[in-house]
């Protein structure tokens, strides 16, 4: 059994945190500075950490592959599993033309500006970040304002801003469901602290949009409907985070938002007109629909609630699927490593247990939905093994980040890294609250996802607590939450965003500085809700 060494820089906190660092060093340099694609940075962090580990810390080399073997596995099982069943039914919509329909039922209710960036940039783009993630609502939304008249520079912007509320959610609860898995707290009591941490910000962002878009003047003609759209919005983030998990908190919170703002159209217009800066007539013909094809349109993930939910049920998810759950002792990697003080109390096994979960996933009650979704919208079985084979390969890439990724992450917490990284932390002493919101702000940074940066920091925000006398959960949470905030600046989101709007690569930089005020500000505002959490409670 290998026992973890925290100093073995000339047993120096300050000189081995900085070399425990190196991998995270070199992955923002790979993305920040070197401009290299997330799947490449993810691979030489991940090379960077095995050196480390090997010849710094002393890890036994069949240790270190095996902690790699197991953060590669627990990438692919749970999370590319739901990420590319969230992929496949958003696809499903698209291809078949029923996304057309989705558009026409959001984007025909209103021809104010104002209206269209919270009911699409923030309200459908939550929708459409709790169904699928990981970049598509800001293509999705930036496109669908573009085509309503909107500047592409403002529409990008815009869009990346209102991603913000949603991202903790992100992709059928991914992100908190990693959480769990990773630090091994239970899933709800993390979704409930997350909602937390997110609904007194999400409750002000469509009013902060407006500011962004046009100051008071902006805001003022639009105010009843900012403050109806916040408080839909994030009153749902809460209850159902606190109350069902994670899974849909994305896809409840949007869709009540949207509702309400449809319910409000029906008694309330803005009063004055506003016009954006470098706006254009609409390019994309907004055409009516009846009840049935709307329904019929929306019905993919009416599927996805519906099982979500069921899957979710004590009765079905304890007494039927978890049935045929297989634990599995990671091979030649449990309690074959040994935590020491000051981590833990006196010496213990480092356990590494594979939950094979594979019937009570939410990412098996998402295939299921696309398979009812594939029915219902009239698609054939050999369209549809094609599309699968058509998201697999569009996915590829991430897969290779997210496996690459959690195999650097579950290596630094094997080897000591992340203990080392977190005594270091804990130094900031009583004001390290604030600094957790901000560490997953950097991790979402680096990385652009939200998943990735919670595998990263998440046990050394666990093992800082600790050290602290603070909630861990409350500050693995933290590292989520704060999470959103860097999603905005990612060059993977600016990206994305740039490529939906069809914007220069010079335009790219300057969204990147438009953003990244908001993103320093919002962030630093999470962070003063965790310190108050920290303390208050």
């Amino acid at each position: 059994m290998w026992q973890q060494v925290y100093l073995p820089v000339a047993n120096n906190l300050a000189l081995s945190a900085l070399t425990a660092a190196i991998p995270i060093l070199v992955l923002l340099v790979m993305i920040g500075v070197l401009r290299r694609p997330p799947w490449a940075a993810a691979i030489a962090g991940l090379g960077t950490s095995l050196i480390v580990a090997l010849f710094v810390y002393g890890m036994p080399a069949s240790l270190a592959v095996s902690s790699v073997g197991y953060g590669a596995a627990f990438g692919l099982f749970p999370i590319c599993w739901i990420v590319f069943w969230a992929i496949v039914l958003y696809r499903l919509t698209l291809e078949s033309g029923k996304f057309e329909i989705i558009k026409d039922s959001i984007g025909g209710l209103t021809s104010d500006k104002r209206m269209q960036a919270m009911l699409i940039a923030f309200a459908l783009g939550a929708f459409i970040e709790g169904a699928a993630g990981f970049g598509t609502p800001v293509a999705v939304a930036a496109t669908m304002l573009v085509g309503l008249g909107f500047n592409p520079f403002y529409a990008a912007g815009i869009c990346l801003l209102a991603n913000t509320a949603p991202v903790a959610f992100g992709s059928i609860g991914i992100p908190v469901v990693a959480l769990a898995g990773l630090t091994g707290f239970p899933e709800m009591e993390l979704s409930s602290w997350v909602g937390m941490i997110c609904a007194p910000v999400s409750l002000f962002i469509p009013t902060y949009l407006m500011l962004v878009m046009g100051g008071w003047k902006a805001l003022r003609g639009v105010l009843p409907a900012a403050a109806i759209c916040g408080i839909a919005f994030s009153a749902t983030q809460f209850g159902v985070s606190h109350y069902i998990g994670p899974q849909l908190v994305d896809i409840a919170s949007g869709l009540v938002a949207i509702t309400a703002i449809v319910v409000l159209l029906q008694f309330w217009k803005p009063a004055d007109e506003f016009h954006l800066e470098g706006e254009h007539s609409a390019t994309v013909e907004i055409k009516t629909h009846s009840f049935g094809p709307t329904l019929h349109a929306w019905s993919p993930y009416l599927f996805l609630v519906v099982l979500v939910l069921l899957w979710g049920t004590t009765w079905v998810k304890v007494n039927v699927l978890e049935t045929v759950t297989t634990m599995i002792q990671w091979p030649g990697l449990h309690n074959q490593v040994l935590r020491m003080a000051p981590v833990v109390a006196e010496p213990t096994p480092y356990g590494a247990v594979f939950n094979g979960n594979w019937a009570s996933a939410a990412g098996t009650a998402c295939m299921l939905a696309t398979m009812a979704a594939a029915v219902a919208l009239g698609v054939s079985p050999g369209k549809y093994i094609r599309l699968l084979g058509s998201v697999f390969k569009q996915l590829f890439l991430a897969i290779v980040t997210v496996t690459s990724v959690l195999g650097f992450a579950f290596l630094m917490n094997y080897s000591g890294m992340a203990a080392t990284l977190g005594l270091a932390f804990a130094s900031t002493g009583a004001v390290f609250p604030f600094f957790s919101a901000l560490l997953g702000w950097l991790g979402v940074f680096m990385t652009g996802s939200d998943v990735s940066s919670n595998a990263l920091f998440a046990n050394l925000q666990v093992i800082t607590a600790n050290q602290l006398g603070l909630d861990p959960a409350l500050l693995a949470s933290a590292n989520s939450a704060g999470g959103v905030m860097g999603k905005m600046i990612s060059l993977q989101s600016i990206a994305v965003a740039g490529a939906a709007t069809l914007m220069s690569s010079s335009e790219q930089v300057k969204l990147f500085r438009f953003t990244l005020k908001h993103s320093i500000f919002l962030a630093s505002v999470l962070g003063m809700v965790t310190m108050f959490y920290a303390y208050a409670f």
